[in-house]
């Protein structure tokens, strides 16, 4: 009955389809059809990646380059420290040889000139008595020593020259690879960043790409309530005091304020935008540090926000840093004012190095300059 009644429908809707000679069969090649689209349609959107789920991929892969390029920078640092070393090294060596060769030139020209062993005898047997020339042989002895202490060091000098050198040779040539992999790893960052801006210039040169994306966001914000509020109902942590600080916090990083917080509208395409934060633009690499003391309940990154710190400052007020390339506390972490979290990076949406700053109050957002002191005081 039930397929007589949709296939009645289907006449009514496709009036000028003829009747076909077996209604039934007829049918049941619509519903295979349908069930083969539907299939389609399921595969497709399971192909499909969000915005953010693109500059998601792409920002940690950023991240971990980074990671990297830290790593061969921070060893090239040292391998030119160490270079400077072994030339400041190789520097003193050959001050101390020039110095030895002089004085064994001088030495051999006066030997020349006297005659050593005769030089010798002489004084020997002009002495007076006795305790002079004992005084005499004992000076000569003494002589004689350091002579030989002068070659030996000298030839030891001349030893360690060479072996400086072959360090610094090994050195020169670790720097020269060290300065390959920093090059190489500069340019896969540079791929990826120009990755990252053909996505973001996708979606300011298309409106349904950016709606797209500012719905992507709106959702990623929801996830973020949902976890406060979760996260709070589950911490012990309680402090107060917060609420006394509006106007007073601490700037989480130097910079200037980009995109304010609240209702904007696009420039572009003329459409409402609301944000929950302010973006703070300022050098790269600087520190992010808390705006007062709390408990680190979420680090790690996060959609739409890269890599995101959460503090829980007691009494139901939370504050949020996104955008960062590294990250130095872990959940758990009791954090004092001033305190440095992480360093500022370019992982979130904004091509652009800065941080994402958020204050929340039971999960809903704040406008933080309402919170944060006055630039200059």
């Amino acid at each position: 009955m039930r397929s007589v009644v949709i296939f009645l429908v289907f006449l009514f809707v496709f009036p000028s389809v003829s009747f076909p000679s077996n209604p039934v069969r007829e049918f049941e090649r619509i519903q295979k059809k349908i069930l083969e689209q539907k299939k389609r349609i399921k595969e497709t959107r399971a192909r499909e990646t969000g915005i953010l789920n693109e500059l998601e991929n792409v920002g940690k892969r950023l991240a971990r380059i980074e990671a990297e390029l830290r790593k061969y920078r921070k060893s090239l640092r040292r391998t030119e420290a160490e270079i400077g070393e072994a030339r400041a090294d190789i520097a003193k060596t050959k001050k101390s040889i020039e110095k030895q060769k002089d004085w064994i030139g001088r030495k051999l020209r006066s030997m020349h000139r006297f005659g050593y062993s005769g030089d010798t005898l002489m004084l020997l047997m002009n002495s007076g008595d006795l305790s002079q020339m004992m005084r005499i042989w004992r000076y000569m002895e003494a002589v004689t020593i350091h002579e030989h202490e002068v070659l030996a060091d000298y030839r030891r000098n001349l030893n360690s020259l060479d072996d400086q050198y072959d360090r610094l040779k090994s050195l020169e040539a670790d720097l020269r690879k060290k300065a390959e992999r920093v090059r190489s790893k500069e340019n896969e960052l540079a791929d990826e960043k120009r990755t990252k801006e053909s996505i973001l210039s996708s979606v300011r040169g298309q409106r349904e790409k950016h709606q797209k994306m500012l719905e992507e966001l709106k959702e990623a914000s929801r996830r973020l309530r949902k976890i406060i509020e979760e996260s709070s109902k589950m911490d012990a942590y309680s402090a107060t005091g917060f609420p006394r600080l509006k106007g007073k916090l601490i700037w989480p990083v130097k910079g200037t304020i980009a995109i304010p917080y609240g209702q904007q509208r696009d420039s572009q395409f003329n459409t409402p935008v609301f944000r929950n934060g302010i973006h703070i633009k300022t050098e790269s690499d600087s520190d992010a540090r808390a705006v007062h003391r709390g408990k680190v309940i979420f680090a790690e990154w996060f959609k739409g926000f890269g890599q995101l710190v959460i503090i829980n400052h007691g009494g139901g007020y939370h504050t949020l840093y996104g955008n960062l390339s590294q990250i130095f506390s872990k959940v758990g972490d009791i954090i004092k004012a001033n305190q440095v979290i992480g360093k500022i990076g370019t992982s979130g949406i904004l091509n652009a190095p800065g941080l994402y700053f958020e204050v929340r109050y039971k999960g809903k957002p704040l406008d933080p300059e309402q919170w944060l002191r006055r630039q200059g005081r």
